[in-house]
């Protein structure tokens, strides 16, 4: 860890240090897959598509000395079989690392990812480590969510949480009943323009870079090489998914079409500290400006984003109308409506979501924190025009996570720059 010199005359005082500035590196990903029998990646072990993803993160960073990285943090929602064994630990000696490097599991359920991220930036931030790793890895065709779980009686015999509350379709529902005006054909129409937005980005490139080939393999049909995404429908149409039907409620409005698929794969992300990323070398692609995570009534789950970027916002002294750029975990499209309700934005607003989302991609559960961060550092890139910009999304048992980011790129980038750059 670098140590800032002492200046002449003073007095360092160990307990009262400054905290540092954190910065994404890079994230990548597998492929997602769909999570049945015949999908892309069943015969595949949860942990080799976590190793796989961290190899190619490595390979691409070769000015990192590896004994340089502090930590492995690699969440699963589900921690059993080869998604258990504290994961980033087993990840890290499976990828090469030296054993010098530690590592542990996280479970936040959809938020494992994202809160890797925020709890190995705060080991940056007040100088615990320099240089991290941080992912998750969902497998729900071998681990469906909830899998072998005994949820704890009293939650229901002391009436701690509505019978509803455990069941993700259910909880969506509840909030089209709390926002009548959030309509199933406001839903479809989001969703339509979801596949159609990562349709867009696929075509141009901004879909791809990204993602890690694997090795994949078959009992019926060999080996294979798995290199794009599974789950999208290029087409859809709000004509084609209007009749489909509604699982979770007789004459719902919750639908296949609506909603994000069962999804398998994996994402890892580099962080460093400023000053780390200017000694070694690393790109930094955003800094983390602030982060936060809320609690809601768990049979209205998805409103959790709401309460945890108002948190955030706070934190970072911003307002709704500095984000010029959202990435939202599409769980459910009526999720995400009502947060763009919330805060008066529209359900077309080209600032959110810009490559689709989990509605066409997919979402691995504890996975997909990472995906909203690379998919943001590439907007971020491309708009220097925008300084700041927030991943968020909602999390099981009522949360919410949301973390705020600015943009390197922007003129008044107020973050950690090159010393040769420095004035």
């Amino acid at each position: 860890m670098t140590v800032a010199p002492q200046a002449p005359g003073t007095t360092r005082d160990p307990a009262r240090r400054a905290l540092r500035d954190v910065v994404f590196v890079e994230g990548v990903r597998t492929p997602f897959g769909k999570a049945k029998a015949d999908g892309l990646l069943a015969e595949t072990r949860a942990d080799d598509l976590v190793v796989k993803a961290l190899r190619e993160l490595l390979r691409r960073h070769p000015e990192l000395p590896l004994d340089r990285i502090d930590e492995v943090a690699v969440a699963a929602t589900t921690q059993q079989g080869d998604q258990g064994l504290t994961l980033g630990r087993t990840a890290a000696l499976l990828a090469g690392l030296p054993t010098s490097v530690p590592g542990y599991a996280i479970d936040r359920m959809c938020a494992g990812a994202m809160t890797a991220v925020t709890t190995t930036a705060s080991s940056i931030a007040v100088g615990a480590s320099d240089v991290v790793v941080a992912g998750g890895v969902e497998h729900m065709g071998r681990h469906p969510m909830g899998l072998d779980a005994d949820p704890n009686p009293r939650f229901l015999a002391e009436k701690l949480v509505d019978p509803e509350a455990l069941n993700m379709g259910v909880t969506a529902e509840n909030l089209h009943d709390k926002f009548p005006h959030l309509t199933k054909e406001r839903a479809d129409a989001y969703a339509v323009n979801t596949q159609a937005k990562y349709a867009k980005a696929l075509a141009n490139g901004d879909i791809g870079p990204e993602i890690v080939p694997v090795a994949v393999r078959s009992a019926e049909k060999g080996w294979g090489l798995a290199t794009a995404d599974e789950l999208p429908r290029p087409g859809t149409t709000v004509e084609g998914i209007a009749d489909l039907k509604t699982p979770f409620r007789p004459g719902g409005r919750v639908t296949a079409g609506n909603a994000s698929p069962l999804t398998d794969g994996a994402t890892v992300s580099l962080l460093a500290a400023g000053d780390t990323a200017d000694e070694l070398g690393l790109p930094a692609a955003m800094r983390l400006v602030s982060y936060a995570f809320a609690g809601v009534p768990a049979e209205i789950m998805g409103y959790g984003p709401v309460p945890a970027t108002d948190k955030a916002l706070a934190k970072a002294g911003l307002t709704i109308d500095d984000i010029g750029l959202f990435e939202i975990n599409e769980a459910f499209a009526v999720q995400v409506l009502s947060f763009l309700d919330h805060y008066g934005i529209a359900d077309d607003d080209e600032r959110v979501n810009a490559y689709g989302g989990a509605i066409a991609v997919g979402h691995p559960l504890a996975g997909s924190g990472v995906r909203l961060m690379t998919q943001l550092a590439r907007q971020f890139a491309q708009h220097p025009e925008v300084r700041y910009g927030m991943t968020t999304m909602c999390v099981g048992l009522g949360q919410g996570g949301t973390v705020i980011w600015e943009n390197p790129h922007h003129a008044d980038y107020s973050g950690h720059v090159p010393s040769t750059t420095e004035g």
